[in-house]
């Protein structure tokens, strides 16, 4: 199956693709903005207007087709990978992550309507080096190559551990002639300076709530109107958020409601829950869960709640999650966390 059509962005769209039609596109981009926004599937238009056989994203043509079916072999999309099987030696592991990543795009093709990644997937060194094999080789079809490299941020899954990024840094820097690498962030912090300096970063804003409605009609087929209304104020304007809350069973969703639980019922299940959390890997999965926990308390004060306590309480979520960019240990954030969401209800 195709992937949805792009919703929204109208003015990056025209801006790119004039720059793409005045051959002044810069080789290296750098897509940020919320998370759910839609940075991938605009990185993914914009490998439709470099490959489009009668130019500009006809979407008919056989390139465009291939692109929003994962098919183009000039258009690669990295994604973050938790692999199931370690190599026994570097090259082995590449065609790990090769095998890995040829088993996600089949899985998306079948379910266009991805999920987020897990928690634990990275874009690890194996999976750059995979990528730099593929700078080297020329376009299979056409003129150009596309690289997309999403979530750019699990480059570095925590302090320390910044070999994938380094590894990256020579290919921003002198990118073949015939390549366009685009990266998209929603922590554009969390990305090495050395990586910001050899990008033109693009911020995405927020699409209004005509384009989430639209895209809830047309393709979630969602009818009824209060159940719309209730998505579209959930989502703040970021699409893929209908995603995330269609089912709300995500792992970040679930964590963040047993946090708010937590937080009512006293010291021992406060700790039993901080002690369950994952000691390391504070990006990933316990970035998400803050980034749902905020998500709850903002439609709770949308909603009518407090707003004094719900906005403190936001404060301290964001808090949070800048001390989870560090090398910090997610057990300790979530217990202070937990201890200071309590102190905010019984204010």
């Amino acid at each position: 199956m195709p992937l949805p059509p792009l919703f929204g962005h109208d003015g990056v769209k025209r801006r790119l693709a004039g720059a793409v039609t005045a051959a002044r596109l810069p080789q290296a981009l750098l897509f940020e903005g919320p998370r759910g926004i839609g940075k991938q599937r605009l990185a993914l238009w914009l490998a439709q207007c470099l490959v489009c056989e009668k130019g500009g994203a006809c979407g008919e043509c056989r390139a465009c087709r291939q692109v929003v079916t994962l098919q183009h072999p000039d258009v690669h999309w990295f994604v973050p990978l938790e692999l199931s099987r370690k190599g026994a030696d570097a090259e082995k592991q590449v065609d790990l992550v090769a095998e890995a990543l040829a088993e996600e795009m089949a899985a998306r093709r079948e379910q266009p309507l991805y999920e987020a990644p897990t928690g634990l997937a990275s874009h690890g060194i194996a999976a750059i080096r995979l990528l730099l094999r593929r700078l080297s080789l020329t376009p299979a079809v056409g003129n150009r190559k596309v690289f997309i490299i999403g979530d750019a941020e699990r480059l570095i899954p925590q302090r320390g551990m910044e070999d994938a990024a380094n590894a990256l840094l020579k290919a921003l820097e002198e990118p073949p002639a015939d390549t366009v690498i685009v990266l998209t962030a929603a922590d554009p912090e969390a990305l090495l300076p050395t990586i910001l300096s050899r990008v033109v970063r693009v911020r995405l804003a927020r699409v209004a709530d005509s384009v989430v409605t639209e895209f809830a009609q047309q393709v979630l087929g969602i009818t009824s109107k209060t159940e719309l209304a209730e998505r579209v104020s959930s989502a703040e304007g970021c699409i893929g958020r209908l995603l995330a809350t269609e089912s709300d069973s995500g792992a970040g969703g679930r964590r963040a409601g047993d946090l708010l639980e937590a937080s009512r019922k006293g010291a021992a299940t406060l700790y039993a829950l901080a002690l369950s959390q994952m000691p390391f890997q504070a990006r990933g999965g316990f970035t998400d869960m803050l980034d749902a926990l905020a998500g709850r308390l903002r439609t709770q004060a949308k909603a009518g709640g407090e707003t004094q306590k719900l906005v403190e309480a936001i404060a301290r979520v964001m808090d949070a999650r800048e001390l989870a960019q560090g090398n910090v240990n997610p057990q300790l954030v979530t217990a202070v966390l937990a201890e200071d969401l309590a102190g905010a209800e019984s204010a």
